[in-house]
């Protein structure tokens, strides 16, 4: 009797030691601030320091709970603007072009510091310079700003675009339209280009910053709105501290970032991954003080570029637009 006795008392104090453990992992949970950042697209290593912050545990170290959930029809920059996510992934091109329709949009971090992106196309098609986009076939999604980027590019060599035919792709990815009549589409080097890389593909790339500072934009960049600013500093310093951190982590160890990416997101190609992450890993900071640092100069570039080339009406005030004020404080050498 005493040793079922003692059997007894003991499974008792057991229960109640999980009881209380999972009392305590329940208030824990319920401690932590729950937000949620929408992507800009599908899961690809431009979003790697968030996945990495998550899985890590950077944002439960800040006291949050995150979610990252993807944009479905709306758009990252409606979900966060209308307050429905607190934070999301967008461009400086789209906050830029919100803010003058007073959508309250603002950018609180860059996440690559310089624009990777430029007009790709197969080695085979001889296009080497903008003035060989005449007489060639461009696939886009039928922005404005396309044509516009795509004109002040081919004036730098006296080309016309008159003799260019602009024709809107819709979701056709680069490889596609390269297999149809499109000889050239506007990519981000670090994951298209990196695949034409892996499938054998000699591409020629022209990054728009070759041909103007003025478009030397940030792309992307982590955005949140006014009132989240306003009302909830501590979350937004908090968000960004975290960010930064898993950022931080994916420059000083990609194939580990990779590794996480992958694991959050098992359909993505793993050879993709792991060498896109390492041609990105020394761009995400580049030659900023630290990662995520935005200067007044290069949103007010690129705003006058867009008002002079008729793709941006009404007043634009670039103070307003971003923020460095979330940034984690970094000490002075």
């Amino acid at each position: 009797m005493k040793k079922w006795a003692f059997i007894v008392l003991t499974v008792t104090a057991l229960l109640a030691l999980i009881g209380c453990s999972e009392k305590e992992d329940k208030l824990a949970d319920d401690a932590l601030q729950k937000v949620s950042v929408v992507l800009d697209w599908t899961p690809n290593t431009n979003h790697t320091g968030l996945y990495v912050a998550k899985e890590l545990g950077y944002f439960e170290e800040q006291g949050l709970d995150v979610e990252i959930i993807m944009p479905g029809e709306a758009g990252a920059d409606q979900l966060v603007a209308s307050g429905k996510a607190e934070f999301g992934v967008s461009y400086q091109e789209g906050i830029t072009q919100a803010r003058v329709q007073d959508v309250p949009l603002v950018s609180i971090a860059a996440i690559i510091q310089h624009n990777t992106s430029g007009f790709a196309s197969i080695a085979s098609k001889g296009i080497t310079s903008p003035k060989d986009f005449e007489g060639k076939t461009y696939g886009g999604w039928g922005a404005p700003l396309e044509q516009a980027v795509l004109q002040s590019l081919m004036q730098t060599e006296d080309a016309d675009i008159n003799k260019l035919d602009i024709v809107n792709a819709g979701d056709l990815d680069f490889f596609t339209m390269m297999q149809k009549d499109i000889d050239f589409a506007w990519i981000y080097y670090a994951w298209t280009g990196i695949e034409a890389e892996l499938r054998g593909e000699q591409i020629n790339m022209l990054y728009l910053t070759d041909y103007s500072e003025q478009l030397d934009y940030y792309t992307p960049v982590l955005a949140t709105n006014e009132k989240m600013i306003e009302n909830n500093p501590d979350t937004v310093k908090a968000f960004v501290a975290a960010a930064a951190k898993g950022y931080e982590y994916a420059i000083e160890h990609p194939s580990e970032a990779a590794d996480i990416l992958l694991e959050a997101a098992p359909d993505l190609d793993k050879e993709l991954v792991h060498k896109s992450q390492e041609w990105l890993a020394d761009k995400y900071q580049d030659d900023a003080a630290q990662w995520g640092e935005q200067k007044l100069s290069v949103w007010e570039n690129y705003a006058n570029w867009m008002s002079s080339n008729q793709v941006l009406e009404g007043e634009f005030n670039a103070e307003q637009a971003f923020t460095n004020d979330f940034l984690p404080k970094k000490e002075k050498n």
